[in-house]
């Protein structure tokens, strides 16, 4: 870099090879681990000097000048001498040599002074820049500007020090500039607005990061702000310096007022790796011995391959289940790998079931599987198409959407650009969807279902029963999947030959009319494959089918069919083996979903007796609720929640650390719902489902099921309701009370679900819900500010959490009534209620209950003026919500961070913290939580020079406070005010 002192390979004797330095930071020197004493700031002056000399002997009147200028002392070069005899103690033998006069550091390695090291990363980023390579090229940078510890040369004196310091520094800056650019072109915008915040503050006549700083919130959809940004640096030039802005921001400026279509998206969008580009590869395997189809293989080649040149090429296969719709797609997009050098995506649609995959979700998945950041994927499903397609500009990327339901799910899905193609297979023909090229998949010819068949089969068994192979195939009806399963049962079977497996077809009692007509064609064929299981498989086949959910791990299914994990697997694995299910991942099964709709209607016909299908579905659900349980319990000791909560029958799962607890609640998330949504029919399971819910609480906070978790709610609401069972409808009304509160947008109806829980409660004699619902009713009320109300429902929950010995319930009251205090001016008594609650917490080393007692209590610190100590509780806080998965919490410690910053009179600190919470609660905790975090982010930027980006910030909060009709919005109006002071 230009500017920068370099410092080139140097020799060195042998012995002083394991010396290392540091100039970025503090002055430092090590052998091998150990740090050595480098004596006083002029002896530290002498050795920076010598290390930043270019290998070249620096004379004594050289150092003279770089310790002391123009006012050496009278005994300089005795000082100077002093000086470099006892560094040459110090460090190895050989290493400082007196020469002409002067001194020379001979250091071995020349990477072992931390500014070479940072010198030849900075040149590799070049070249991986160059090379178009990056995220290569971010990587290497950030390892360079991790070199920095602090100030350069930190702490030496003398004007030579001073000078290499600000170059330094300013080195350091470019590489920042730099990577942040870098970091903008790799769509990491929402990142970028945090650090690009702080370092505005930090640097505010620096245009380039103003610049950057406009970009990224502009790309981030904050169109004002960015505007503002420019504004506030007009402001500033003219003030500081009498001088207006250079040109490029200007042009950026106008960029942005005129929605420069250049602007929205990065120009090279990359996905966002560690060391090399994302490259998708998620095409299921082909099957091997795929056979025929030959003109159809031929026909959508050739219109994929014609994806270059053109805005995009889509065909859509149609066809009735079993007639091999996928296995087609995935061959002829392996084939037309080549066309497609940037990746390959692959989703299921799940359109053939009751729960079809929602187009939003599927692009998440896909920007994600690009390299997209989580916090760059925007909400909505327009603004998420929208990114999509951008991320896909200038690419070459196969899409291929199987199972599809109907055109309206898969156009979000499709690319926009030149060269990306799109593959779609479904059950319907996609009439809707224009410019499709249409395909309409028929069931295959005798020949080519005779090659599949004596593929799987072997050509030496079928060449010799050539006639009863022709007319197995024919009772297949020629359907590829039933092919497939005769065949792979007979090649399972060494005993058996092809006549007897076509003498099974033939009696009609075995193959059913289905096997005929539309779809029911599917069915006979799976009949087929059910025919042939043993009777422990056909047991496990039936079962299985019968939960909801997009998969089942081995554990849940071993707890179906009420057998040891070990039988279990063997049991899935052979079901695998014959095509009817499908090993997702390692542990975990499903079943296409026409299969699971087969298995469920021959459960309903074969099983017996009958009631084996409810006692299935019953240790499913014991499982569960035993199961999460006991992760309650281990992120929560001494709660006396799971005292209350039904018993069960069936055992569940035990684990030994929070982590593995946590992974297991949040893998199998999506299943357990399913299962609490299934059992919400079946009344005599509904107490059970309700209490797996309340159990499974951390859902409602996570982000990532918190809607699922509050329609299912909702769904057991309703269901309790029916039933006339008061004591289920209260939990259901606490656990939905719970996850309104938690949205943040939905408190009136928090307060009436809390409400009427404690009533249904106290009638069914239910006082651990009564508690729960009191101390929800009291968050609410402190959130509306009706704090004499919230008091009331807090004291009451205290009291009889205390009478149920549930310490950590007592806590949580304790420590949600010190809001109450800290809200209504008594500081000291909230100081002191939140020290007891969190206190308790460590007692019974609650961790993730310990951080929330954390954060009462730094609230309270704050106020009351103990800043450190309040930094401290909300700094351990925070670790503990990012481990535990808790992005509200986290992002609202962030928050409260900012706010004891502003209150310490650091806002270029708060600024980005600020800006993190606002980028981790998108999507969760509710407009209200971001209409006060935008608030504080005002106030930051106020107090950092960025007025007008203040105002943009406070004019949005506001307008989200008026439309909530929330009180907030009279002190918003007040910093508004051309003269307030915020």
């Amino acid at each position: 870099m230009d500017g920068v002192p370099r410092v080139p390979e140097q020799q060195a004797p042998e012995e002083s090879a394991a010396l290392r330095f540091g100039v970025l930071g503090p002055v430092r020197a090590w052998h091998g681990d150990e740090l050595l004493a480098t004596g006083s700031p002029q002896q530290r002056a002498l050795l920076a000097a010598l290390l930043l000399r270019e290998g070249r002997t620096a004379t004594a009147s050289e150092l003279i000048d770089a310790l002391w200028g123009d006012d050496p002392p009278p005994r300089a070069l005795a000082a100077v001498r002093t000086y470099a005899s006892r560094l040459r103690k110090v460090l190895s033998p050989g290493a400082l040599v007196s020469e002409s006069g002067g001194y020379a550091l001979r250091v071995g390695d020349p990477h072992s002074l931390d500014l070479v090291a940072a010198q030849v990363l900075a040149a590799e980023a070049e070249k991986a820049k160059g090379s178009a390579d990056l995220c290569r090229a971010r990587q290497l940078l950030n390892e360079a500007l991790a070199l920095w510890d602090g100030e350069p040369l930190a702490g030496v004196p003398g004007p030579y020090a001073d000078t290499q310091r600000t170059r330094l520094e300013e080195w350091r800056l470019q590489l920042l500039e730099s990577r942040l650019d870098m970091d903008l072109e790799q769509g990491c915008h929402a990142e970028a607005v945090s650090e690009l915040t702080a370092l505005t503050a930090a640097h505010p006549l620096r245009e380039r990061l103003r610049e950057l700083l406009m970009l990224a919130l502009y790309r981030s959809g904050r169109q004002a702000e960015a505007l503002a940004v420019y504004a506030d640096t007009r402001r500033l030039l003219a003030d500081e310096l009498g001088v207006d802005p250079r040109p490029g921001l200007k042009d950026l400026q106008q960029r942005i007022l005129q929605a420069d279509p250049g602007l929205a998206e990065p120009s090279a969008p990359a996905p966002e790796p560690t060391t090399a580009p994302v490259r998708p590869a998620q095409l299921p395997a082909t099957v091997p011995d795929f056979t025929g189809r030959a003109s159809f293989v031929t026909e959508l080649s050739e219109v994929l391959a014609s994806a270059e040149g053109r805005v995009m090429a889509v065909s859509a296969l149609a066809g009735i289940g079993g007639v091999g719709k996928t296995t087609l797609a995935v061959h002829v997009a392996h084939q037309a790998r080549a066309f497609f050098p940037d990746g390959q995506l692959y989703v299921d649609l799940q359109g053939a079931g009751q729960r079809a995959a929602e187009p939003e979700t599927v692009l998440g998945s896909f920007l994600r599987a690009l390299g997209t950041a989580d916090s760059a994927i925007p909400d909505s499903l327009e603004e998420r198409a929208a990114l999509y397609r951008s991320v896909l500009d200038g690419r070459r990327v196969l899409v291929l959407l199987d199972n599809a339901k109907d055109a309206a799910q898969v156009r979000p899905l499709l690319p926009g650009t030149d060269g990306c193609a799109a593959l779609v297979t479904s059950r319907v023909r996609m009439v809707g969807l224009a410019g499709a090229h249409l395909v309409d998949l028929d069931v295959m010819s005798p020949d080519e279902a005779l090659a599949l068949f004596t593929k799987i089969v072997g050509e030496e068994r079928v060449a010799s029963e050539r006639e009863a192979a022709l007319d197995v195939v024919a009772a297949c009806g020629f359907l590829p999947l039933a092919i497939r399963i005769a065949a792979s049962r007979l090649a399972s079977r060494r005993t058996w030959t092809v006549s007897v497996l076509a003498t099974k077809l033939a009696d009609e009692r075995r193959r059913l009319d289905e096997l005929q007509a539309g779809d029911l064609a599917v069915k006979a064929t799976f009949e087929l494959g059910y025919g042939q299981l043993e009777p422990a498989q056909a047991r496990a086949f039936r079962l299985l089918g019968l939960a909801d959910g997009p998969d089942i791990s081995l554990a849940a299914a071993a707890a179906v069919l009420d057998l040891p994990a070990e039988d279990t697997e063997d049991l899935l694995e052979s079901l695998v083996d014959t095509s009817l299910l499908e090993s997702a991942a390692p542990g975990r099964y499903r079943y296409h979903d026409l299969v699971r709709l087969y298995a469920r209607a021959c459960a309903e016909r074969d099983e017996q007796p009958p009631g084996e299908r409810d006692a299935a579905m019953s240790r499913l659900l014991d499982f569960y609720l035993a199961t999460v349980a006991g992760v309650y319990l281990i992120e929560r000791p001494e709660d006396r929640l799971v005292d209350h909560l039904e018993r069960t029958e069936y055992p569940g799962l035990t684990f030994s650390d929070r982590r593995a607890a946590q992974d297991w609640l949040y893998s199998e998330a999506v299943s357990l719902l399913a299962c609490v949504r299934q059992s919400a029919q079946q009344p005599h399971r509904l107490r059970r489902a309700v209490d797996v819910l309340w159990a499974a609480v951390d859902l409602a906070e996570s982000g990532a099921n918190s809607k699922e978790y509050e329609a299912v709610g909702a769904l057991l609401r309703k269901a309790s309701q029916e039933a006339g069972d008061g004591r289920t409808e209260a939990r259901a009304l606490t656990t939905l009370a719970y996850a309104h509160h938690i949205s943040g947008s939905r408190f009136d109806v928090a307060v009436q679900e809390a409400q009427m829980a404690t009533e249904l409660a106290r009638a069914a004699d239910d006082p651990l819900t009564g508690c729960w619902s009191s101390n929800i009713s009291g968050v609410v009320a402190l959130y509306q500010n009706r704090h004499e109300e919230g008091a009331e429902h807090f004291t009451h929950a205290i009291k009889n959490f205390r009478t149920l010995e549930d310490r950590p319930g007592e806590a949580s009251a304790l420590c949600n009534l010190s809001r109450i205090h800290l809200a209504t001016g008594r500081t000291e008594s909230a100081v002191a209620l939140a020290r007891q609650g969190t206190a308790m917490y460590d007692d019974m080393e609650h961790a993730l209950k310990g951080a929330n007692g954390r954060y009462a209590l730094g609230l309270a610190l704050t106020q009351s003026g103990k800043l450190a100590e309040a930094t401290e509780c909300l700094l351990q806080a925070l670790q503990v919500f990012r481990d535990s998965r808790q992005r509200l919490w986290e992002g609202m410690t962030l928050f409260r961070l900012a706010e004891l910053d502003l209150a310490a009179g650091r806002p270029a600190q708060a600024a980005p913290n600020a800006e993190t919470a606002l980028a981790l609660l998108r999507g969760i905790g509710g407009e209200w939580r971001r209409g006060n975090v935008l608030t504080v982010l005002g106030r930051a930027l106020n107090g950092i020079g960025q007025l007008d980006r203040a105002q943009v910030c406070w004019t949005e909060a506001l307008q989200i406070f008026e439309s909530l009709g929330a009180p907030e919005a009279d002190e918003v109006r007040g910093l508004l005010k051309p003269t307030a002071v915020a």
